[in-house]
């Protein structure tokens, strides 16, 4: 099996990471050179992976496609390639939906939207995938977690949360600084912040089969600190700030 991407950024590069550390079989990665460094990276560290001449050669060489582009880069170039009913498209455009792509590609090829992350790279996180594909499912199952979504309207509540992964990560760097403000290395900072959010990740995630809102108040004792920070950031609005970010991003997707 063939496999190519349209488009190596940031997603598309961790994706094929993900790939090539992982036990699935494929002959041959085909890129395209959009991003230069990141793609020429890419070709340099995996045996495997070659940049083609262009987008159409992608289409002309690989079985599976990956849509790993911009909104409006996608808008532009899909409509124009020529795909063929045989192969599988996987797009991880979040805004252009099904009936969308079905138009743009002409062709009755199996379409399908994904939405990994960049931890697919450590072959970590759960994937999305709209309409459930078995062959797909168990493709992004040997680098992450396959989550299948039959109602493609319902994909939008998962499209949306992933929108605050960047979120999260400036939340981490706030805190990196507020201790490096306060006299601790920035390395020191930046360990312990990154390792106390993993630790804490992965509690959740054990206990999830529990509603979180035990975590909560398991994690806080009366009068202690938890007790304060959930307080004091509940008082601000955080939480429902946080909910209206969120239905702000379902909105945009929900079009």
């Amino acid at each position: 099996m063939k496999l190519g991407f349209i488009g190596t950024g940031k997603i598309a590069s961790s994706v094929i990471t993900g790939i090539c550390s992982s036990k699935i079989s494929y002959k041959k990665i085909l890129i395209s050179k959009r991003n230069k460094g990141i793609s020429q990276s890419l070709v340099k560290k995996f045996k495997k992976v070659a940049i083609a001449k262009d987008n159409q050669e992608i289409v002309n060489s690989c079985d599976w496609i990956f849509l790993s582009v911009t909104p409006s880069v996608g808008e532009k170039i899909i409509k124009d390639l020529k795909f063929k009913s045989n192969q599988t498209i996987i797009s991880f455009i979040a805004t252009i939906t099904l009936a969308q792509l079905k138009k743009a590609i002409k062709v009755k090829a199996k379409i399908i939207r994904a939405i990994p992350l960049p931890p697919i790279s450590l072959k970590k996180g759960p994937v999305p995938i709209c309409p459930p594909n078995k062959k797909v499912k168990d493709f992004f199952n040997k680098i992450g977690t396959t989550v299948e979504i039959k109602n493609e309207k319902s994909s939008i509540n998962f499209w949306s949360t992933s929108g605050m992964m960047a979120s999260f990560y400036e939340m981490l760097r706030v805190m990196t600084d507020w201790l490096v403000k306060r006299g601790v290395k920035r390395n020191d900072a930046q360990k312990y912040i990154t390792s106390l959010f993993l630790a804490l990740s992965e509690d959740a995630f054990v206990n999830s089969k529990k509603d979180l809102k035990y975590l909560v108040k398991d994690s806080q004792t009366p009068n202690g600190l938890n007790e304060q920070g959930v307080r004091e950031l509940t008082k601000t609005g955080f939480y429902k700030k946080l909910e209206k970010a969120l239905n702000s991003i379902h909105k945009r997707l929900d079009k």
